[in-house]
């Protein structure tokens, strides 16, 4: 189940509340009892992780072909 985050408009507290996708939009109370918490927008980040370093392809020296016009 998801965790939510809302704010408080009266005191303005910020918690937490595990619920149902489905009740995502439902009203909350926070925990001083007020009846007026907003559901804040979650920001998530992620950050790539680094990666091996890619070795080089060695290129071929020797030319496409004595057919090609490169020589």
């Amino acid at each position: 189940m998801p965790t939510y985050e809302f704010r408080c408009k009266s005191c303005d507290s910020v918690f937490e509340e595990r619920r149902s996708m489905s009740e995502a939009d439902l009203p909350a109370t926070c925990p001083e009892g007020h009846d007026n918490a907003v559901r804040l927008l979650s920001v998530f980040a992620s950050v790539g992780g680094a990666s091996a370093p890619q070795k080089a392809t060695p290129r071929p020296s020797g030319g496409c072909g004595s057919a090609c016009g490169c020589h």
